[in-house]
């Protein structure tokens, strides 16, 4: 589990397949310190949580498989691309966003981004059947990123980003066109499973 509020900026240093399949082996260059970082820690990487399989000074590696690379963003990534990092909560943390899986439900897209007050005020798009779990005032995971809600349309939400997000997370490079990891609030989910079944 994770809280969406991110550690660390990281850089794709290399891409190549993991085995025979369209697997793929990530080495993510990081700010952490590796070596408190054990063989099979989970690791939010711009929202989906990846497992470490080898670690080294200054980096980790992850593999992905086939059917994560086609429901994620991670298979457009390219080498240097910068990513959100989240380690997994441990009891005693600071809650400081809301409970995240890693478990992405689905690929945005940033629509627009325009100048509000100090913030920014962006606007993606979500696939269809994921809006009925976004809410105003509710939360949402964005490439990995603990967000509020402030506005909902009938296909997109609106978020706004204060300087300190723009300036910590990818968000800040982020420009119309690009694509964006997705994970509803697990309370939505559940809520609206109990709905089903009243």
């Amino acid at each position: 589990m994770f809280t969406g509020i991110i550690s660390d900026v990281g850089r794709i240093g290399e891409i190549r397949r993991a085995g025979s399949g369209e697997d793929r082996r990530l080495i993510i260059e990081t700010g952490y310190d590796t070596a408190t970082i054990a063989i099979g820690a989970s690791i939010a990487c711009a929202g989906p949580c990846l497992t470490v399989v080898e670690t080294g000074e200054g980096w980790f590696a992850v593999d992905v498989s086939a059917e994560t690379l086609d429901c994620t963003t991670i298979g457009d990534w390219q080498v240097g691309g910068r990513i959100n990092l989240e380690r997994s909560l441990k009891l005693g943390d600071e809650m400081g966003g809301h409970l995240v899986s890693g478990h992405v439900d689905g690929v945005g897209e940033l629509l627009s981004r325009v100048e509000d007050g100090g913030s920014e005020r962006m606007t993606f798009s979500a696939p269809g059947e994921l809006m009925r779990f976004i809410a105003v005032k509710g939360s949402i995971s964005v490439d990995g990123i603990s967000l509020t809600v402030n506005a909902v349309g009938s296909r997109d939400f609106a978020v706004s980003i204060i300087p300190h997000t723009l300036a910590a997370t990818s968000l800040g490079e982020l420009r119309p066109g690009g694509a964006v990891n997705l994970e509803i609030d697990l309370l939505a989910r559940y809520v609206a499973r109990q709905k089903e079944e009243i």
